[in-house]
């Protein structure tokens, strides 16, 4: 989309992602976010009251996504089919350009207090994606899904986090490797 023909709203979400994931969120002023996005203090704040306002919009908007494209993956014949599907794209995660790590775990690490709208957003999310792979190892077959669920998470927390300090690559290749025989879908 033709960034002129964003909203106001949408440029300083759209300005919020970029600058947020890749420099950190305190780390970036108001005064930058409005002049990147075009739109003067006055929008922003009609828009966003605060700037954790626009911190929790752009965690729910990446959550929306990553909704979306799990739900893409999981969009298999069978369950095993889901599950080989998702790996892959935490794979692709981790190898992509610009890849700094999980949104969420990041955006946790500057927001300590779990009572915090952001962290309720990022608390969701985890919830959700908690939820997600339980049932998927529940449909895979897997005798004990909720353990399974839970390494499934660490998996792709440790996949997030380590893609971003050591070989892409290689996390890439571990973390397939990893979930294909705790889900035993090579067997």
């Amino acid at each position: 989309m033709d960034a002129t023909a964003e909203s106001p709203r949408e440029r300083l979400l759209s300005t919020a992602r970029r600058l947020f994931y890749s420099e950190g969120i305190h780390t970036v002023p108001v005064d930058r976010l409005v002049t990147e996005a075009g739109v003067t203090r006055a929008t922003f704040y009609r828009h966003f009251p605060a700037k954790e306002d626009l911190v929790e919009a752009y965690l729910r908007a990446t959550d929306a996504d990553l909704r979306s494209a799990v739900a893409d993956a999981l969009d298999q014949a069978d369950p095993k089919l889901s599950a080989a599907a998702l790996f892959e794209l935490i794979g692709q995660v981790t190898c992509s350009a610009g890849f700094r790590g999980c949104h969420f775990i990041n955006a946790s690490a500057e927001y300590p207090d779990p009572a915090d709208a952001v962290r309720v957003a990022v608390a969701e999310h985890r919830a959700w994606f908690q939820d997600t792979v339980t049932k998927l190892a529940a449909q895979a077959g897997h005798p004990d899904p909720d353990h399974a669920g839970r390494v499934l998470v660490l998996l792709h927390d440790g996949a997030l986090s380590a893609a971003e300090l050591d070989d892409p690559q290689l996390v890439r290749e571990t973390v397939i490797r990893a979930g294909r025989e705790l889900l035993a879908l090579d067997a």
